[in-house]
């Protein structure tokens, strides 16, 4: 069996990861092991961040390992968060409020965001393979609903309309960004 160490220590992260992978024969999708020291994301893109992360992490553990990236960009923030996103406030209710508060005045057609994500996956401090996917979307006036995390209840689906809080994990693997990306790796790790 062949196994892969998913390098986060965020659980909405990693039930997302692991749901939307399913099951992989011949994969054991396992967590990152406690103790590895972290590593700072300096990147200027998700896709550098992911990297940086994935060979960091590989080259503590004997497995292929998955790191990921992504956040929130809001248009007329200039883009912010960014590659900020885990880090735009205190927690996440407080990044949450202060994305509202910056766009509190605009109108519906100026609320355009996207939520991006980067995977990469290495192996001995070698990158492997990556991919990035993004998802058009906007702020919703409030936060609805009480699935996923981070910015997911003000991400605005318009396909949908609902916010990815609002869906069910199903939904939300089938729509996001992160699912789409994970879609892909799926399809690249069933050929392995």
């Amino acid at each position: 069996m062949k196994r892969l160490v998913i390098a986060t220590t965020n659980a909405g992260k990693l039930n997302e990861i692991r749901s939307a992978l399913g099951e992989l024969r011949n994969w054991s999708l396992d967590p990152l092991p406690p103790g590895i020291p972290s590593i700072e994301e300096t990147g200027e893109t998700f896709l550098a961040n992911a990297i940086l992360k994935a060979e960091h992490y590989s080259e503590a553990v004997d497995d292929w390992t998955l790191a990921d990236d992504s956040g929130l960009c809001v248009a007329a923030l200039e883009g912010r968060p960014g590659v900020h996103s885990g880090r735009y406030a205190d927690n996440p209710a407080a990044r949450i409020q202060r994305v509202l508060r910056e766009i509190d005045a605009l109108p519906n057609a100026r609320r355009d965001a996207a939520f991006y994500c980067a995977l990469a996956l290495a192996q001995h401090g070698k990158i492997i393979w990556s991919v990035q996917c993004e998802v058009p979307g906007f702020i919703a006036y409030a936060p609805s609903g009480t699935g996923g995390f981070g910015y997911d209840p003000i991400f605005l689906l318009p396909e949908v309309n609902r916010t990815m809080a609002e869906l069910n994990m199903e939904q939300k693997n089938r729509l996001s960004a992160r699912g789409k990306a994970l879609a892909e790796l799926r399809k690249f790790l069933l050929t392995r």
